[in-house]
């Protein structure tokens, strides 16, 4: 990429750029917020977390003393936890060690958890103004399209020669202009379903000009996903339900969530859940009504929930599970499909109040 092309790449990055909340004030702790929620999520989705985030935990030091568990709650619905629990932590260390200021040198910042290379190529750059490469897979598809790269952007070989690549186009002069045009370009343009007749680069693109576009960038064969399907209990006694808080170490690790029993088809019969429930936990429960099936995902996993809601006459002890009454659940997180329930639960038009 010439200096010609370049320039034509900043200059569309600055006339056509999105107005998103985190290049207004591009702090070093908004980049750092920003970059870890947007990843794995679309911009869309972000800003309005991201907005609520800034506003309860204006600076580091703020979310540091923050609770885990508030944490948790504010970022309720973007999934992925481990970002906040690493944000969190985060935010301590730097605040142990760095006086709440977020250091600018790649060394330092690799002992923040949760950073990783392109996050702390984010941070350098749009932060600190560094020139340093931050590349996502937007800037994936960007380069590898670009200069006709039909290597797995699987392995690492290829990675390291795209990173070569993404930092040796950058010029001295406001090399950060150039590492967020290629991001922008990647994620507007240069799309998965590329819009090359809008491309500032079009007239030099490799796979544009090869006819390679929907070829390019070359990726090995995706993980499997795995259905499952989970038959849902909302256990009510007077004001209280019963949930299971996810463990440490676990994927819905400090989450909420209802009783389920797995099943091996997408059979929402309430008798199976009840007989399970009764005979593993002795509780005497009767049936009062199904809700709507609840699409959730995580990882690798498609999850159909397939909740009912059962009254308990008593609130009898129930192992690793606890009674919660629902002003409390309110402010508690829970994984998203749960949290769907839950919300059903909390609807008034489901006319739900002689259950609860």
């Amino acid at each position: 990429m010439n200096k010609n092309e370049i320039t034509k790449l900043k200059r569309w990055f600055i006339n056509q750029c999105r107005d998103l909340p985190w290049r207004n004030h591009p702090s070093p702790y908004a980049v750092w917020v920003s970059e870890v929620m947007l990843q794995q999520t679309q911009v869309a989705v972000v800003i309005p977390y991201f907005e609520r985030w800034m506003q309860r935990y204006p600076s580091i030091q703020h979310l540091a003393a923050a609770p885990q568990e508030e944490v948790l709650k504010m970022w309720e619905g973007l999934g992925y936890y481990s970002r906040a629990r690493n944000l969190h932590a985060g935010a301590q260390y730097v605040v142990e060690h760095h006086a709440g200021i977020l250091p600018n040198t790649a060394e330092q910042l690799s002992h923040i958890k949760g950073l990783g290379t392109y996050t702390i190529g984010a941070i350098l750059s749009f932060a600190f103004h560094q020139r340093m490469a931050a590349v996502d897979g937007n800037v994936l598809r960007v380069l590898t399209r670009y200069y006709g790269i039909c290597d797995d952007i699987v392995k690492s070989a290829t990675l390291k020669k795209i990173h070569t690549l993404a930092t040796d186009l950058l010029p001295e002069k406001e090399p950060w202009i150039v590492s967020e045009a290629l991001i922008e370009l990647g994620a507007t343009v240069c799309a998965r379903q590329p819009k090359c007749l809008q491309c500032p680069l079009n007239n030099s693109c490799q796979a544009f000009l090869e006819g390679k576009t929907e070829q390019i960038p070359v990726k090995a064969a995706k993980v499997a996903i795995t259905p499952l399907y989970r038959s849902v209990a909302v256990v009510s006694h007077h004001n209280c339900l019963l949930i299971k808080r996810g463990a440490k170490g676990k994927i819905m690790a400090d989450l909420c969530e209802f009783p389920y029993v797995e099943l091996t088809q997408p059979d929402a019969q309430s008798e199976i859940l009840q007989t399970y429930m009764e005979k593993a936990w002795k509780l005497t429960i009767e049936w009062q009504q199904a809700l709507p099936p609840v699409k959730h995902s995580f990882t690798r996993y498609r999850a159909l929930l397939l909740p009912h809601i059962f009254s308990s006459q008593t609130a009898e002890a129930v192992s690793d599970y606890e009674w919660v009454d629902i002003e409390t659940l309110k402010r508690l997180p829970f994984s998203s499909g749960h949290r769907r329930v839950f919300e059903m639960v909390l609807n008034p038009r489901l006319n739900l109040e002689s259950t609860l």
